[in-house]
């Protein structure tokens, strides 16, 4: 049990100074928390190893997954950031300060818990690596919840439903997301995920038969377009997922297309788009059911080709189409990217960030260990890694939540959740840029979403090529195309249409400019 080989065959081609650093946190933790347990009576240390391990299995490299060991010594033990510093190095206590002084979150809408998730965000935009630490160890906590007293149950499982799932799908960590939004599920929901259970259930065994048929047919036709080299699997939707699909679809599964799906992974994008061609020559497609996220990925990095097909036996299946490295995003998001890859380039071997080009910002995210100062803005460490962060480089989202936690009151947690993680729409620009909207939002929260000027000069406005009214609501995938004037103000009545908490205050603030002119 607790087998530090468990961790370490996770990482790829680990160095003998990778090993021997995450040996001394295995043995330094485990020191450290001699003798505490947990609520279930087991050792704390299986808290610190499993949070580790969530670590290593999303490929992150040694010096995170040390720090996921260590991130509870400085806050539960008699162990000194000092200390940290000198075993492990500054960077190691930076990444273990910034878990620690994030403080135990209360979900009761207090200030403190206001002020807790503002750290939260911005640490998030000083150094991911915290926020997935964080994530990790959440991660556990949910596994481990039915040992927690019940009332702490509802509290500990809304907070992750609400905050650390959402934010796990903003950067792309489905494998991450569906787990957490699981777990809290049946604590937030009793009734509904037992409803969403007995489903499936009823639907699994003619899903499953279905895909399974459908998987044999396709393999044939593939091999007759000369298509060898790919392997199929099957996905199940999350619970979760599920259930807020079917609250749209009035608890219809028969409407619900997507329950499961059957992924074909490819080498290479050229592929990806023959195979969707050799299915739709042999299966009929559902209208509006093609999405391409290869051509516009999400937000979030998610690349893939979506079709839903009609079997011919009565089958509905959805088919999912990407390449390996498509693939490893759509489970690791953002974690696939902060790892070093050995390229042999002639003799010598040289280390790059290889990063999809919408994540570009990951790279200028990262901590540079080189020089450091005593600024600390947030008061999550003594000294903070001094970094040339262009913020042209980062989503929009990260850079909204670090300035949105700067100007919000005491309603923060609710603005947040319905400005960044409530359903998402897609919205393009004239040029094909992605806008990334709460679902409900108008021509005036897209237009405040791409600049404060356009939004505060905005005289019409064009949907889809098409004049509209600037409080019309977007539907996904509309193009937009906003008209402005030098004279033209904003009006207290655009605040009866606005969905966003940003574009409200940007408004409020314009026309109280206005009034004292």
């Amino acid at each position: 049990m607790n087998d530090i080989k468990e961790i370490t065959s996770l990482l790829h081609d680990p160095s003998p100074s990778d090993m021997a650093l995450i040996s001394k946190a295995y043995d330094f933790a485990k020191k450290a928390h001699e003798g505490q347990d947990r609520k279930a009576g087991d050792p704390y240390f299986n808290h610190l190893f499993a949070t580790a391990k969530n670590i290593a299995e999303l490929g992150m490299g040694p010096t995170t997954i040390s720090a996921g060991f260590l991130h509870d010594t400085i806050e539960d033990t008699k162990a000194t950031a000092e200390q940290i510093e000198n075993e492990f190095g500054k960077e190691i206590l930076f990444l273990v300060e910034g878990v620690t002084k994030l403080g135990k979150i209360r979900y009761q809408g207090s200030a403190r818990h206001n002020e807790s998730l503002r750290k939260l965000f911005v640490a998030m935009s000083q150094d991911i690596r915290v926020l997935i630490i964080k994530l990790c160890d959440r991660l556990h906590n949910m596994q481990t919840l039915e040992h927690v007293a019940k009332e702490k149950q509802v509290r500990i499982a809304t907070e992750t439903l609400e905050i650390y799932a959402p934010i796990a799908y903003r950067l792309g960590i489905r494998k991450l997301n569906r787990e957490l939004e699981d777990l809290a599920f049946k604590y937030v929901y009793p009734e509904e995920y037992k409803q969403v259970i007995d489903l499936l259930n009823q639907h699994k065994g003619t899903e499953l038969e279905y895909l399974e048929k459908f998987n044999k047919s396709l393999k044939k036709e593939l091999a007759k377009g000369e298509v060898t080299d790919f392997h199929t699997d099957f996905r199940i939707k999350g619970l979760y997922s599920l259930h807020k699909k079917l609250k749209r679809k009035e608890l219809d599964i028969e409407n619900v297309h997507d329950i499961s799906a059957l992924r074909v992974v490819v080498p290479n994008i050229a592929d990806c788009y023959k195979v969707l061609g050799i299915i739709h020559s042999n299966w009929r497609p559902l209208p509006g059911r093609i999405k391409d996220y290869i051509a516009f990925p999400k937000p979030n990095g998610y690349r893939s080709l979506h079709t839903t097909i009609f079997t011919g036996d009565g089958g509905i299946i959805e088919v999912q189409i990407k390449t390996d490295e498509m693939y490893r995003e759509a489970e690791y998001g953002i974690t696939s990217h902060i790892s070093y890859k050995q390229v042999q380039n002639d003799n010598s071997k040289k280390t790059k960030l290889t990063t999809n080009p919408n994540l570009q910002w990951v790279k200028q995210i990262l901590p540079t260990m080189e020089k450091w100062n005593n600024d600390d803005p947030i008061n999550l460490g003594k000294k903070i890694p001094k970094r040339s962060l262009n913020l042209e480089d980062v989503p929009s989202w990260v850079k909204d939540l670090v300035e949105y936690q700067k100007e919000a009151g005491d309603e923060f947690l609710d603005d947040i959740k319905t400005d960044f993680f409530e359903e998402r729409i897609f919205v393009f620009t004239p040029k094909g840029d992605v806008i990334d909207l709460p679902k409900g939002s108008s021509i005036i929260d897209f237009a405040f979403a791409i600049h404060t000027d356009i939004g505060g000069h905005m005289a019409g406005a064009k949907v889809n090529g098409k004049f509209v009214t600037i409080n019309t609501i977007l539907k996904n995938g509309d193009r937009v195309e906003i008209e402005t004037k030098k004279n033209a103000k904003p009006s207290v009545k655009w605040l009866e249409h606005c969905k966003t908490t940003m574009a409200k205050r940007r408004i409020i603030r314009a026309v109280e400019t206005l009034k004292t002119k």
